[in-house]
């Protein structure tokens, strides 16, 4: 199991690829000062 993030800690750089086919690199591609991300899992 991946270790959990605290409270300061930095967050890993992840990138997805989005159904348009472009690609999104968190947090990288997030332009504000204050980020929030939502994992979902949607339907299985």
């Amino acid at each position: 199991m991946a270790d959990k993030l605290n409270t300061g800690d930095i967050f890993p750089s992840l990138t997805f690829d989005l159904v348009d086919g472009t690609q999104l690199k968190v947090p990288e591609d997030l332009d504000a000062r204050y980020k929030v991300v939502l994992f979902y899992r949607g339907h299985w």
